[in-house]
Parts: C-alpha cells; sequence; structure tokens
C-alpha cells in the first residue's frame, strides 16, 4: 500500500498557517513525507481567497510562501464529478470532490457538517487530532 492521502479542508490549511497545534502537525506530516496531499484547483483557489480575508492579518509573505508550499507538496487532482452531499453548506461538497478524485483515505476538517459524516465512500472524516492519533 502506497503513502496515506489526506484532503485538508481550506480550515485546517488556515489553522495551520495562523497558530500552533494539530492542524499545522497534520502539514509538517505532509511535508515530511508521512502522507499526501490531495487537492483540486477549486480547493486552491479557495484557499488563496480566504487567506486574504483581513481577519487573518497574514503578510503578503506568509501567504505567497504558503501557496507555494502548497503547490509544491500536494498532489492536485481534477474533479470528476459533482457531489451534491452537504445540504447546509454546499461549498464543503468540494471538499469531498477532491478527495473522490485524489482517492484519498482521509478528510482533515474542522467543520461540523463534514465531519456529523464520518465516511464518505471509504474517506474517513476526522479532525486534526483524529488524524494524528491514527497515524502513530
Amino acid at each position: 500500500m502506497g503513502k496515506t492521502r489526506a484532503t485538508l479542508d481550506t480550515n485546517i490549511l488556515i489553522s495551520a498557517l495562523g497558530w500552533e497545534g494539530n492542524p499545522r502537525q497534520v502539514v509538517r506530516k505532509i511535508i515530511s513525507g508521512d502522507c499526501e496531499l490531495v487537492i483540486s484547483k477549486e480547493q486552491f483557489n479557495e484557499l488563496s481567497r480566504v487567506l486574504d480575508y483581513p481577519k487573518f492579518q497574514f503578510t503578503e509573505e506568509q501567504k505567497s510562501r504558503f501557496k507555494t508550499l502548497i503547490l509544491e507538496m500536494a498532489m492536485f487532482v481534477s474533479l470528476s464529478e459533482s457531489i451534491d452531499v452537504i445540504k447546509e453548506d454546499p461549498d464543503d461538497n468540494r471538499i469531498l470532490e477532491s478527495a473522490v478524485a485524489g482517492g484519498a483515505d482521509y478528510i482533515i476538517s474542522g467543520d461540523p457538517h463534514l465531519l456529523k459524516l464520518k465516511e464518505f465512500r471509504g474517506i474517513r472524516i476526522v479532525t486534526a487530532r483524529e488524524f494524528l492519533e491514527e497515524l502513530k
């Protein structure tokens, strides 16, 4: 079996850049090669947009370095189907689409709409803490 593949929700990526904690530890696992990040262009574009939110106060250098890091380490996938499972927040379906297209083993999220699914088509949906526990 190959490396564990994970799709990280935007909230996990933002938290990894902005604060110490489990999301940052997950990104460190990806950087070190312990697992592989699966992301779509659509998801990357959402990340770029959210990084610009004034409330986060990321510097241009931080945003640029983080996006470059993602571009260098991620496996980019093309979305192959439209999924409409999460009605409360349809944008969350893009995370499911990325994970399915990339054959992800995990979706890592802090979003209750995704977490309540627990699993989607064999892809486990877990928090950053749960993911780190399972990698041990």
